[in-house]
């Protein structure tokens, strides 16, 4: 699988790289945000929101489990830190979203790769020496999205 990194010195270009990747997102994609905290996987989120026209702030969902947006596709936001196995994450009933036709934003979805599609988009963060955001794309169907 090839993959693409980007490195990212502020939160703005975080920002802004999210909202590239959610402009060439097709309805139906997955998207696995993977990280440690604070490494800015929201940050991710909220510009594939801004991508899709959703006016709502963008929090990560830790105690909801997920947050539903509509905007020019609806956006489905999971947050599965409080998850401890697949068959926990089958009993709560958002399986059916990673078949939806909105897009699918998952953190710390390796709780679930077992499960995920074969063409989940992989993003993962991680943060350097410089406190620099490296950001990984990896993907089946996406494999160079253009910035």
């Amino acid at each position: 699988m090839a993959e693409q990194v980007i490195i990212s010195s502020k939160t703005d270009d975080t920002l802004k790289i999210g909202r590239a990747i959610g402009e060439q997102l097709p309805p139906g994609s997955i998207i696995s945000l993977r990280g440690p905290l604070g490494a800015g996987k929201t940050i991710i989120a909220k510009g594939i929101a801004l991508a899709l026209k959703i006016d709502e702030a963008i929090t990560s969902p830790t105690y909801t489990l997920l947050q539903e947006y509509e905007g020019t596709l609806p956006l489905y936001h999971m947050d599965l830190y409080r998850i401890d196995s697949v068959d926990e994450f089958e009993m709560l009933g958002t399986e059916e979203l990673l078949y939806g036709k909105g897009i699918t934003l998952i953190e710390w979805s390796e709780k679930i790769d077992e499960i995920l599609p074969e063409d989940t988009i992989y993003i993962t963060l991680s943060i350097n020496e410089n406190q620099d955001r490296v950001i990984t794309i990896q993907g089946a169907t996406h494999e160079h999205f253009s910035f």
